[in-house]
C-alpha cells in the first residue's frame, strides 16, 4: 500500500546540523538561510521552482517556517519542577499559564522585525499562515506579521497544531466561540469543535500521538495547497513533532525563535 512520505531537504538551512538544548539560535541572521548573496531568497524560491517543475506530480517541495511563542514559566521553574508541579497549576500568582507575557510579546516583535529585515532582500512571503488555537500562539502570530502579511490574507487556525495535550492546564484551549470573538481577523477550520475535546487532565500526549497529528496537518497542506512557502505558529512540541516526522536533526529552538526547512512530500 503506497504511503505519504516527508523528508527534510538539506542544503539550505544551518539548522539542519541541529542543536541541542541551549545551542539554538531563535532568529540566526537570515533565517538560518546559508546563501548570504543579496539575491538569496530570489535563488531559494527558483530552486525550489525548478525542483517542484522537474519532479513527479506525486513529489512536491515547500518551505515551512515554523515559529514558537514563549515559554517563561518553564524557564523560571525549570522543566522538573515545571512538569511535576507548577504546569498542573493555572499560575503562580505572578504568571498566569496560557497567556502571552512581556517578554513573549518581545520575541514575538522581534521575530517580526526579523521578517521585516529580510523583506528587504525579497524574501517570499508565506502564502498560507497555519496557526495553533492555543491564545498564546495566536497572539504571537498576530505580532509576527502585522503589517507584513496583508490584512486580507487571514491566519487559519487549526486544532492539530495545538501543543501536546493533557495535564498541563495551559494546555487547554478556549472555546471556538471566545477564539471567534477575541480574533475576528483568523479563520478557523470548521472542525474545530466549540469545546476542547482532547485536553485530558491525567494523560499526557505522547510523542506517537502527536507525530500522527503533524502527519494530518502535512498531508493537509500538500494536498489542498498550491503555495510553496507555509508558516506555522505554533509550540515547542509541534516543532520537534515536525522535525521528528520530516527526519529533520533535532534543533531545540529557543523560544520566540522560527525555524525553516525545505521539505519533500513523496509516495512511497
Amino acid at each position: 500500500m503506497s504511503r505519504r512520505s516527508y523528508e527534510v531537504v538539506e542544503g539550505f538551512f544551518v539548522q539542519e546540523l541541529g542543536a541541542r538544548y541551549g545551542q539554538g539560535e531563535a532568529l540566526p541572521a537570515r533565517f538560518g538561510l546559508i546563501d548570504r548573496s543579496e539575491d538569496r531568497w530570489k535563488t531559494l524560491r527558483e530552486k525550489i521552482d525548478q525542483l517542484n517543475t522537474s519532479s513527479p506530480v506525486s513529489t512536491q517541495y515547500k518551505v515551512f517556517f515554523v515559529g514558537r511563542h514563549d515559554n517563561v514559566a518553564e524557564a523560571k521553574y525549570g522543566t522538573e519542577r515545571w512538569n511535576n508541579y507548577w504546569s498542573k497549576e493555572n499560575g503562580d500568582g505572578e504568571l498566569i499559564w496560557g497567556q502571552l507575557t512581556t517578554l513573549g510579546k518581545g520575541q514575538a516583535e522581534a521575530a517580526h522585525n526579523a521578517w521585516k529585515e529580510e523583506r528587504r532582500f525579497d524574501i517570499p512571503l508565506p502564502g498560507k499562515l497555519y496557526c495553533s488555537p492555543l491564545t498564546r500562539a495566536i497572539h504571537t502570530n498576530k505580532i509576527t506579521f502585522d503589517s507584513i502579511i496583508p490584512d486580507s490574507q487571514r491566519t487559519m487556525i487549526i486544532e492539530n497544531l495545538r501543543e501536546t495535550t493533557g495535564v498541563h492546564t495551559c494546555d487547554k484551549r478556549r472555546t471556538r466561540t471566545y477564539i471567534e470573538q477575541t480574533f475576528p481577523n483568523f479563520d478557523i477550520e470548521k472542525e474545530l469543535a466549540e469545546e476542547d475535546e482532547l485536553w485530558d487532565p491525567e494523560v499526557r500526549e505522547t510523542h506517537t500521538q502527536i507525530d500522527v497529528r503533524m502527519r494530518h496537518v502535512l498531508e493537509m497542506i500538500f494536498d489542498r495547497d498550491q503555495d510553496q512557502f507555509i508558516s506555522f505558529t505554533a509550540h515547542g512540541g509541534i516543532v520537534s513533532a515536525m522535525l521528528r516526522v520530516v527526519n529533520h536533526k533535532q534543533y531545540i529552538l529557543p523560544t520566540g525563535g522560527v525555524i525553516p526547512m525545505v521539505v519533500k512530500s513523496y509516495i512511497s
